[in-house]
């Protein structure tokens, strides 16, 4: 049963009577608030307050520290789900060098390996606007550069002066290959052509 945040404990609930669940969720039904107090004590539990507008009103018996505890908990979870779906933003000019496209491509791969989606913007200027496709350009330039670990959710589109497009990260990026490991040979095949076969063999 779902808890509201703010409700009334144990000498705070000032009902006379109540309808009462116990600790493992079953119903013990209409009883005295006294009587029910009086359970909690003897279990050591608290008596929680969880439909005030209900008639009577539903309490419910449980460790009121560790319920608050545990609530907590999934709200700071709850809180960093948040932060990990958040979109950030990486803007781009439509006339922009190698250079600063790879440093920018990479803040873009690191926003899609911790888990955001990342809106990318081409921001034109004057006259640039009315060559929409050199936009077009440079996302498509983007998306080829990070198909390893994202991939567009549309296609781009204009708002205003600037042309935007969501990547988002896949859900199973592939690992990353080492400049070691891409240099490396590969092993060698064991050969089956006749040639290779030992003398003795030949001989026979």
């Amino acid at each position: 049963m779902k808890i509201a945040k703010e409700h009334k404990v144990n000498e705070q609930i000032r009902v006379r009577q109540i309808r009462l669940i116990g600790a493992e969720g079953e119903q013990i039904g209409i009883i005295d608030t006294r009587d029910a107090m009086a359970m909690a004590r003897e279990k050591s539990l608290d008596l929680v307050m969880v439909s005030p507008q209900a008639v009577p009103p539903v309490c419910r018996l449980l460790d009121y520290g560790r319920f608050r505890y545990e609530q907590q908990q999934n709200e700071k979870e709850n809180r960093k789900r948040a932060r990990a779906q958040e979109v950030k933003a990486i803007k781009f000019r439509v006339k922009i060098d190698d250079h600063d496209f790879n440093t920018k491509a990479g803040h873009v791969r690191r926003f899609l390996e911790e888990g955001h989606k990342v809106k990318v913007t081409i921001m034109f200027r004057g006259r640039e606007r009315t060559h929409p496709e050199l936009g077009e350009r440079i996302l498509h330039r983007v998306a080829d550069t990070l198909a390893d670990i994202g991939a567009p959710e549309g296609m781009p589109s204009m708002m205003g002066m600037d042309m935007n497009m969501i990547m988002a990260p896949k859900a199973a990026p592939k690992p990353r290959v080492s400049e070691e490991q891409a240099e490396a040979p590969a092993p060698a095949a064991p050969s089956t052509s006749p040639a290779a076969q030992p003398e003795a063999t030949a001989n026979a």
